[in-house]
């Protein structure tokens, strides 16, 4: 699989992490319940991330 496309996928991980979290900081919470949503929405896109981030590191090292 091309790197450039994992790359891109981290990339929108991050960016919909950044709104949930924008959401969460600015109080858009409606209850706790939905507040630990969200948390658990943004560990899920940041083991995501992790998980892609590894493999076009391991990826890259294979093709050097």
């Amino acid at each position: 699989m091309d790197h450039q496309i994992l790359e891109h996928i981290s990339k929108k991980l991050r960016e919909r992490e950044v709104e949930i979290a924008r959401v969460v900081g600015d109080g858009g919470c409606k209850s706790f319940d939905h507040y630990k949503e969200l948390c658990g929405f943004i560990r899920g896109l940041q083991t995501a991330q992790f998980e892609i981030e590894d493999l076009v590191r391991k990826i890259k090292v294979n093709d050097d």
